[in-house]
């Protein structure tokens, strides 16, 4: 990502490849900046954006509108499930991994994978479930597979579905952090789990194992606490960087009062001492008045 900044208007170019996208506040400094690349390039102006790498993008009076609709059903299409009964839900409650014989085409379940990894850019609703069959890419068994079919079925229901990026004037950052405790039944590793708003639009989200075995609860919301702290710095360092600067702490919300102590609190002890870098880094963020830690109740 490039940004230029000339006075009040600023432009933003990003690159992926060879694919580029140009956008900013000054439509005359955009133009010049076309003319600009294409003495230095051979490029193609496709205008207004509609589709870059697989993510299609529709205006409106509310907003912009996100979806893979079409990297969606070419995925049923492969898979052969356009003609298959829909479900309402990407995952059981509490999915058998742990049962089924090797699959033959260990290649096939990582193609799979890897594409609907791909497909979480604007489906935050299938992050979990896509997090879970992530684990097995090495050694997956028929009931892995079978978790996989789901997640294509349920794909099937609404292959359109993404995210609406709404019309509003407020860049407000706030994130929700959560974990369960010791939730995954084979190794009883824990799930971090966060997202990030920008105002009221949905910016950033992620379901994923944590890489060791925690002993409390606290100790788990604490970890996922880091995590999101990490993000929220990071997607303030971006919006600083795009020219836009966010005042006073930014709240990372938590539904464990335990953790949150442990965020506030400078002094570190026997019970957070394995946790210490964790516990180091979310406490200079909350003493900087970087983030600050308010609880929210668990069905909020």
């Amino acid at each position: 990502m490039f940004v230029k900044k000339e006075g009040t208007s600023t432009t933003i170019i990003l690159v992926y490849v060879d694919d580029i996208i140009l956008t900013g506040n000054n439509q005359k400094v955009i133009e010049d900046v076309k003319k600009w690349l294409k003495t230095m390039f051979d490029i193609k102006d496709l205008g207004e954006l509609r589709y870059f790498l697989g993510i299609e993008v529709a205006r409106s009076k509310k907003g912009i509108f996100l979806s893979q609709r079409k990297y969606t059903l070419d995925l049923l299409k492969e898979t052969c499930k356009l003609a298959s009964k829909p479900l309402g839900t990407p995952v059981d409650i509490h999915p058998d991994l742990k049962k089924g014989e090797l699959i033959d085409n260990v290649g096939l379940y990582q193609r799979l994978v890897g594409r609907l990894i791909y497909l979480t850019i604007t489906r935050p609703d299938i992050s979990y479930a896509v997090s879970l069959v992530s684990q097995f890419m090495h050694s997956p068994q028929t009931s892995h597979m079978n978790s996989v079919n789901k997640i294509l079925r349920y794909l099937k229901s609404d292959p359109g579905k993404g995210i609406l990026m709404r019309k509003n004037g407020n860049l407000n950052i706030v994130g929700y952090s959560d974990a369960d405790w010791a939730g995954c039944p084979i190794d009883r590793h824990s799930i971090t789990g966060y997202c990030t708003l920008l105002g009221d639009n949905l910016v950033t989200w992620k379901s994923k194992k944590q890489n060791v075995v925690s002993r409390s609860s606290a100790e788990v919301e604490y970890r996922a606490m880091a995590s999101t702290a990490c993000e929220l710095v990071w997607l303030k360092a971006l919006l600083k960087d795009m020219g836009f600067n966010h005042d006073g702490p930014i709240q990372m919300k938590c539904d464990n009062q335990a953790a949150i102590h442990i965020s506030t609190n400078p002094v570190f002890h026997e019970r957070t001492k394995h946790i210490e870098v964790d516990c180091h880094f979310v406490c200079e963020k909350v003493q900087a008045k970087v983030i600050s830690t308010p609880y929210v109740a668990s069905e909020d």
